[in-house]
């Protein structure tokens, strides 16, 4: 797999310019955790949480105070229409999870069902994409597939939703131009009332660290918007796509992020340190470029301040995690309409599996 990454990159090189923003929304439905509300609803716009509902409290909190200065100017009752919608989708997913459990010979234990759905929109060529994808214990359950508007069934369980959600082709066509037209055109609106947050640039600071001197040296960067970055190691000049460990972006508890690359450097005698650095690319700012020198290098040998500052951020980036694991699918992606046209299906009990409703209101 790092081969083919690097192959990649060798073919395409980085690219930074480009911005891909995204309206998701994902919703959590669970059994058998007393401690975890049954059913939570997370909207994110580029990876920023901007509204939450749970079966809790059974009303929805904004997040950021350009989100409500959005939605009043769009439909001035829309929290109380969108709060109702959840609370009809909250008892739709609760009647799944016990079909669910019928399907899969189910009875106690932990089960989770998830679903996500949104769009992304390229700022670059304006192309977009939508999805609508649902999963259960950690699985693939159903997805919609929007070129041939029929749905993906990975497992024999969801073959009946399968046949039944395939023939339904009004309910497809209404989800296919909120997932290719509604949502987009609110993303950008979100986009344009969130400017200053979600566009703004934020300088990483880059740290190279080493937990030992048989560890890998780790370029650590952090508190860097957005999250479209690139971190890579060089040497005399050229991208290095061996001896390199990359790890992913993830968030900060202030709403930036942070990122480490690892370099290997168990067969490079340190005379030859000299002929690596460390590259940061975001767009917006000029390249950072660290170069691997043993004195600029933190240890966990002497004083360990600086150490014990790294390990504190990634237990509260742990802590991100999981909060945000409320909205987030345990596998991974990609390996404004009135309420009166709501699916009404959707929002009752009923034996059958169910779809949940599409939408912004």
């Amino acid at each position: 797999m790092k081969a083919l990454i690097g192959l990649l990159l060798l073919v395409f090189g980085h690219d930074v310019s480009s911005v891909i923003h995204s309206l998701q929304t994902f919703e959590t439905a669970s059994s058998g955790l007393s401690t975890f509300p049954e059913y939570v609803t997370v909207q994110m716009v580029d990876e920023v949480q901007v509204e939450y509902y749970d079966s809790n409290t059974q009303r929805i909190i904004t997040k950021q105070d350009w989100v409500d200065q959005a939605n009043e100017d769009k439909v001035p009752d829309y929290l109380e229409r969108v709060t109702e919608r959840r609370k009809g989708d909250q008892q739709v997913a609760k009647a799944n999870m016990g079909t669910l459990k019928k399907r899969f010979n189910q009875t106690g234990d932990v089960h989770i069902f998830q679903r996500m759905n949104g769009c992304e929109w390229d700022d670059e060529d304006g192309t977009t994409e939508g999805y609508e994808q649902h999963g259960y214990d950690g699985e693939d359950f159903l997805s919609l597939d929007l070129k041939t508007m029929t749905w993906v069934a990975p497992v024999h369980q969801a073959f009946p939703s399968k046949l039944r959600w395939d023939h339904d082709t009004a309910w497809n066509q209404y989800v296919k131009n909120y997932l290719t037209k509604e949502c987009v055109d609110w993303l950008k609106k979100l986009l344009a009332y969130g400017k200053s947050t979600l566009q703004r640039t934020e300088r990483p600071r880059v740290s190279l660290l080493q937990r030992s001197p048989s560890s890998p040296v780790v370029c650590h960067a952090t508190g860097f918007y957005p999250n479209r970055v690139v971190v890579f190691w060089r040497r005399d000049g050229q991208e290095l796509h061996e001896q390199v460990d990359p790890g992913e972006v993830l968030p900060n508890h202030d709403g930036t992020f942070q990122v480490s690359v690892d370099l290997d450097l168990t067969a490079v005698p340190q005379e030859d340190w000299g002929r690596y650095e460390c590259v940061v690319q975001l767009k917006g700012i000029e390249d950072i470029s660290t170069p691997l020198d043993p004195a600029l290098i933190r240890t966990n040998r002497g004083d360990k301040s600086h150490i014990l500052a790294f390990i504190l951020t990634g237990v509260a980036v742990l802590a991100v995690v999981a909060a945000a694991v409320v909205g987030v699918f345990l596998y991974r992606k990609r390996n404004n309409s009135d309420t009166s046209s709501e699916k009404t299906e959707g929002q009752k009990l009923a034996p059958e599996y169910q779809p949940l409703s599409t939408g912004q209101s």
